[in-house]
Protein backbone atom coordinates (compact mmCIF):
# COMPACT_ATOMS: atom_id res chain seq x y z
CA UNK A 1 0.00 0.00 0.00
CA UNK A 2 0.90 3.40 -0.39
CA UNK A 3 -0.56 6.81 0.74
CA UNK A 4 0.05 9.77 -1.33
CA UNK A 5 -0.91 13.92 -2.44
CA UNK A 6 -0.62 15.90 -5.36
CA UNK A 7 -0.60 19.51 -5.94
CA UNK A 8 0.86 22.03 -8.38
CA UNK A 9 3.35 24.46 -8.55
CA UNK A 10 4.47 27.26 -10.66
CA UNK A 11 7.99 26.23 -12.59
CA UNK A 12 9.04 29.98 -10.77
CA UNK A 13 8.66 29.26 -7.56
CA UNK A 14 10.84 25.76 -7.56
CA UNK A 15 13.37 27.08 -6.69
CA UNK A 16 11.79 28.59 -3.10
CA UNK A 17 10.22 24.99 -2.87
CA UNK A 18 13.64 23.33 -2.96
CA UNK A 19 14.93 25.50 -0.20
CA UNK A 20 12.14 25.01 2.15
CA UNK A 21 12.31 21.09 1.43
CA UNK A 22 16.25 21.11 1.96
CA UNK A 23 15.34 22.91 5.48
CA UNK A 24 12.45 20.39 6.39
CA UNK A 25 14.10 17.33 5.56
CA UNK A 26 17.96 17.78 6.22
CA UNK A 27 18.88 15.66 3.46
CA UNK A 28 20.05 16.67 -0.27
CA UNK A 29 18.20 16.29 -3.42
CA UNK A 30 18.55 13.85 -6.31
CA UNK A 31 17.34 14.23 -9.89
CA UNK A 32 15.76 11.87 -12.14
CA UNK A 33 14.62 11.68 -15.87
CA UNK A 34 12.28 9.11 -15.70
CA UNK A 35 10.78 7.49 -19.48
CA UNK A 36 7.50 6.11 -18.45
CA UNK A 37 5.57 3.62 -20.11
CA UNK A 38 1.76 3.06 -19.43
CA UNK A 39 0.63 0.05 -20.97
CA UNK A 40 -2.84 -1.59 -20.67
CA UNK A 41 -4.00 -5.33 -20.91
CA UNK A 42 -5.48 -6.02 -24.32
CA UNK A 43 -8.75 -7.99 -24.41
CA UNK A 44 -7.11 -11.34 -24.34
CA UNK A 45 -6.02 -10.88 -20.76
CA UNK A 46 -9.88 -10.79 -18.88
CA UNK A 47 -12.83 -8.62 -18.71
CA UNK A 48 -11.20 -6.61 -16.27
CA UNK A 49 -8.49 -3.90 -17.03
CA UNK A 50 -5.29 -4.19 -16.26
CA UNK A 51 -2.41 -1.05 -16.43
CA UNK A 52 0.88 -0.81 -15.23
CA UNK A 53 3.63 1.34 -15.41
CA UNK A 54 7.20 0.68 -17.05
CA UNK A 55 9.75 3.25 -15.17
CA UNK A 56 13.21 3.48 -16.61
CA UNK A 57 15.41 6.02 -14.44
CA UNK A 58 17.84 7.69 -17.75
CA UNK A 59 20.17 9.31 -14.66
CA UNK A 60 20.90 6.31 -12.91
CA UNK A 61 24.52 5.30 -13.51
CA UNK A 62 23.59 1.72 -13.70
CA UNK A 63 19.49 1.95 -15.48
CA UNK A 64 17.35 -0.24 -14.41
CA UNK A 65 13.73 -0.94 -15.17
CA UNK A 66 10.93 -0.67 -12.81
CA UNK A 67 7.32 -2.14 -12.89
CA UNK A 68 5.10 -0.63 -10.39
CA UNK A 69 0.85 -1.31 -10.38
CA UNK A 70 -1.33 0.77 -8.83
CA UNK A 71 -4.56 -0.94 -8.08
CA UNK A 72 -7.94 0.53 -5.83
CA UNK A 73 -7.95 3.39 -3.39
CA UNK A 74 -9.30 2.40 -0.18
CA UNK A 75 -13.20 3.13 -0.29
CA UNK A 76 -15.67 3.56 2.99
CA UNK A 77 -16.98 6.34 5.60
CA UNK A 78 -12.98 6.17 6.49
CA UNK A 79 -11.56 6.72 3.68
CA UNK A 80 -13.15 9.85 2.40
CA UNK A 81 -12.99 11.54 5.90
CA UNK A 82 -9.12 11.86 5.72
CA UNK A 83 -6.94 13.90 3.10
CA UNK A 84 -4.27 11.46 1.93
CA UNK A 85 -5.67 9.22 -0.64
CA UNK A 86 -4.60 5.03 0.54
CA UNK A 87 -4.51 3.02 -2.64
CA UNK A 88 -2.79 -0.58 -3.02
CA UNK A 89 0.51 -0.59 -4.95
CA UNK A 90 3.04 -3.12 -6.27
CA UNK A 91 6.41 -2.32 -7.51
CA UNK A 92 9.47 -4.20 -8.70
CA UNK A 93 12.67 -3.99 -10.52
CA UNK A 94 12.70 -5.75 -13.93
CA UNK A 95 15.29 -6.22 -16.75
CA UNK A 96 15.74 -5.07 -20.09
CA UNK A 97 13.41 -7.53 -21.60
CA UNK A 98 10.52 -6.39 -19.32
CA UNK A 99 8.66 -4.17 -22.32
CA UNK A 100 9.14 -7.22 -24.74
CA UNK A 101 7.50 -9.36 -22.18
CA UNK A 102 4.27 -7.16 -21.46
CA UNK A 103 3.81 -6.85 -24.85
CA UNK A 104 4.00 -10.83 -25.70
CA UNK A 105 1.47 -11.22 -22.90
CA UNK A 106 -1.26 -8.95 -24.69
CA UNK A 107 -0.47 -5.31 -23.39
CA UNK A 108 -0.59 -2.66 -25.77
CA UNK A 109 0.94 0.59 -24.88
CA UNK A 110 -1.50 3.17 -24.18
CA UNK A 111 1.00 6.62 -23.61
CA UNK A 112 4.47 7.29 -22.40
CA UNK A 113 5.70 10.21 -21.04
CA UNK A 114 9.37 11.44 -19.51
CA UNK A 115 9.42 13.36 -15.78
CA UNK A 116 12.38 15.56 -15.10
CA UNK A 117 12.90 17.01 -11.72
CA UNK A 118 14.66 15.94 -8.41
CA UNK A 119 13.06 14.00 -5.52
CA UNK A 120 13.75 14.44 -1.35
CA UNK A 121 13.46 11.11 0.47
CA UNK A 122 13.44 11.34 4.19
CA UNK A 123 12.05 9.74 7.41
CA UNK A 124 9.39 11.76 9.38
CA UNK A 125 7.03 9.81 11.39
CA UNK A 126 6.76 7.50 7.95
CA UNK A 127 9.62 6.88 5.14
CA UNK A 128 8.70 9.97 2.77
CA UNK A 129 9.18 10.65 -0.75
CA UNK A 130 8.55 14.36 -2.16
CA UNK A 131 9.27 14.54 -6.17
CA UNK A 132 9.07 18.05 -7.63
CA UNK A 133 9.32 17.44 -11.86
CA UNK A 134 7.85 18.77 -15.18
CA UNK A 135 5.64 16.22 -17.02
CA UNK A 136 6.39 16.08 -20.67
CA UNK A 137 4.69 14.01 -23.89
CA UNK A 138 6.81 12.18 -25.88
CA UNK A 139 6.19 13.60 -29.50
CA UNK A 140 7.93 10.47 -30.42
CA UNK A 141 7.84 6.76 -29.70
CA UNK A 142 10.43 6.34 -27.25
CA UNK A 143 12.49 9.43 -27.82
CA UNK A 144 13.85 10.70 -24.43
CA UNK A 145 16.01 13.22 -25.86
CA UNK A 146 14.74 16.65 -24.26
CA UNK A 147 14.36 18.09 -27.60
CA UNK A 148 11.77 15.60 -28.59
CA UNK A 149 9.89 15.87 -25.40
CA UNK A 150 7.63 18.76 -24.48
CA UNK A 151 5.50 20.10 -20.97
CA UNK A 152 2.09 18.81 -20.43
CA UNK A 153 1.61 22.17 -18.91
CA UNK A 154 4.02 24.74 -19.32
CA UNK A 155 4.93 26.70 -16.67
CA UNK A 156 3.45 24.30 -13.86
CA UNK A 157 5.36 21.31 -12.25
CA UNK A 158 3.97 18.47 -10.24
CA UNK A 159 4.40 17.48 -6.89
CA UNK A 160 3.92 14.14 -5.57
CA UNK A 161 4.34 13.23 -1.53
CA UNK A 162 4.35 9.38 -1.23
CA UNK A 163 4.95 7.06 1.81
CA UNK A 164 4.31 3.25 2.12
CA UNK A 165 1.95 1.52 4.54
CA UNK A 166 0.80 -1.36 5.33
CA UNK A 167 -3.35 -2.16 6.68
CA UNK A 168 -1.79 -1.98 9.98
CA UNK A 169 0.16 1.08 10.15
CA UNK A 170 -1.70 2.92 7.70
CA UNK A 171 -3.46 5.57 9.74
CA UNK A 172 -0.24 6.57 11.59
CA UNK A 173 1.39 7.04 7.88
CA UNK A 174 -1.73 8.97 6.96
CA UNK A 175 -1.06 11.20 10.23
CA UNK A 176 2.73 11.63 9.48
CA UNK A 177 1.75 12.92 5.63
CA UNK A 178 -0.85 15.11 6.51
CA UNK A 179 1.49 16.65 9.37
CA UNK A 180 4.24 17.03 6.73
CA UNK A 181 2.11 18.87 4.17
CA UNK A 182 0.96 21.70 6.36
CA UNK A 183 4.73 22.77 6.01
CA UNK A 184 4.28 23.24 2.43
CA UNK A 185 0.87 24.79 2.10
CA UNK A 186 2.48 28.46 1.92
CA UNK A 187 3.58 27.22 -1.29
CA UNK A 188 1.07 24.86 -2.62
CA UNK A 189 -2.34 22.21 -1.36
CA UNK A 190 -1.77 19.09 -1.78
CA UNK A 191 -4.80 16.81 -1.89
CA UNK A 192 -6.10 13.52 -3.23
CA UNK A 193 -4.95 12.28 -6.71
CA UNK A 194 -7.41 13.30 -9.19
CA UNK A 195 -8.50 16.65 -7.19
CA UNK A 196 -7.47 19.79 -8.33
CA UNK A 197 -7.02 23.00 -6.67
CA UNK A 198 -5.07 24.73 -8.21
CA UNK A 199 -2.51 27.19 -7.23
CA UNK A 200 -2.19 28.68 -3.91
CA UNK A 201 -2.73 32.55 -3.46
CA UNK A 202 0.10 33.04 -1.46
CA UNK A 203 2.66 31.09 -3.09
CA UNK A 204 4.53 34.23 -4.84
CA UNK A 205 4.61 36.18 -1.26
CA UNK A 206 5.60 32.94 0.47
CA UNK A 207 8.49 32.12 -2.77
CA UNK A 208 9.79 35.64 -1.86
CA UNK A 209 10.78 34.92 1.47
CA UNK A 210 12.11 31.75 1.17
CA UNK A 211 14.46 33.34 -1.50
CA UNK A 212 15.46 36.72 0.43
CA UNK A 213 16.21 34.67 3.41
CA UNK A 214 17.82 31.87 1.48
CA UNK A 215 16.45 28.96 3.51
CA UNK A 216 17.90 30.33 6.94
CA UNK A 217 14.51 30.06 9.17
CA UNK A 218 14.48 27.35 11.60
CA UNK A 219 11.33 25.34 10.98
Amino acid sequence: MECVVQGIIETQHVEALEILLQGLCGVHREDFRIHELCLKSGPNLGLVNSEVRLLFDLYQAEPTWTVKHVGGAMRGAGAEQISVLVRTMVESKASKNVLRLFYALGYKLDHELLRVGFAFHFQRGARITVSVSSVNKMLKLHATDGDEAVPVTPGIQLVEVTAPATPENYSEVVAAVSSFCEYLAPLLHLSKPGVSTGVVPTAAAAAASLMSDGGGTTL
